[in-house]
């Protein structure tokens, strides 16, 4: 979504990369090797839906699923999509998937068109994504899906920027969490959103600071396993297995207002 050019690398070989200043000559830095293959087409879903921060996370887990490791070329991401919204969209499809580049059409550098990205090659696949599609996929990053109490929440997986942050202040204002509220982030985001005077409102309200790791891989959450909420599809596939929690997942307005309420609270209109 930057334009630059990377791999999925694990760990260990980034920091052979980073030590020597040399990166493997291979996949993704090549250009044969960035074309699309596979073609999702979401156009045909509501704008409304397509108008949600909640619909990027589950855009991705349908990608992941469709694509695996392939390059796809995603249609129907509205012009202008932030940041923040293709981040999601991104690390759900990396969780889901083992995908390392997506291309959505009329927004990302290399996609100014379909063509442009497929390089003058039909695709291999189409796929039409329906609201049916949809709403498996969401369904799928719930485990706990009948639950009605929740034991934590947790945002920022990716990690949580500061416009995030500004939206769940706006949404937390007023509002004293009845259960443990975690939002992961990185000391420069910190730093801003001090600079800003939101962080005093956000502890008021109950919101956890977690900085420069997660809930995921770090010993946080309450050590009674139970079901945790969350806006992150990638929390949401990871945490079962790597925290023993169930999960719930929801729009980061569902999140505060479940996590106001103690219990499972999420607005189902457009997902119907």
């Amino acid at each position: 979504m930057l334009g630059a050019r990377s791999n999925r690398l694990g760990d260990f070989l980034d920091l052979c990369c980073a030590i020597t200043a040399r990166a493997p000559c291979y996949g993704l830095h090549l250009d044969e090797a960035r074309r699309a293959t596979l073609v999702l087409d979401a156009r045909d879903l509501s704008a409304e839906l397509r108008s949600l921060d909640a619909f990027y996370p589950v855009l991705g887990a349908v990608l992941g699923s469709e694509a695996g490791s392939a390059v796809a070329a995603v249609l129907g991401v509205p012009k202008g999509t932030d940041e923040d919204r293709l981040k999601a969209l991104g690390a759900a499809a990396a969780s889901t998937g083992a995908v390392g580049l997506f291309h959505a059409v009329g927004v990302t550098p290399e996609a100014p068109d379909l063509d442009a990205v497929l390089g003058g090659v039909p695709a291999a696949r189409t796929t039409t994504i329906t609201p049916a599609m949809l709403r498996a996929a969401r369904d799928r990053l719930s485990t706990a899906a009948t639950a009605d109490r929740i034991d934590a929440v947790a945002v920022g997986s990716p990690h949580f920027s500061a416009a995030e942050f500004r939206a769940l202040a706006a949404l937390a204002r007023g509002q004293r969490f009845r259960v443990p509220f975690y939002a992961c982030t990185g000391r420069a985001q910190l730093a801003e959103i001090e600079r800003e005077g939101l962080l005093a409102p956000l502890k008021g309200a109950g919101v956890e600071i977690i900085l420069d790791t997660c809930v995921v891989v770090a010993p946080i959450l309450p050590p009674e396993a139970g079901v945790l909420m969350t806006n992150s599809g990638k929390f949401a596939f990871y945490a079962p297995a790597n925290t023993g929690f169930a999960t719930v997942y929801g729009s980061l307005a569902d999140c505060v207002a479940s996590a106001a309420a103690g219990r499972v609270k999420r607005d189902e209109r457009l997902w119907s």
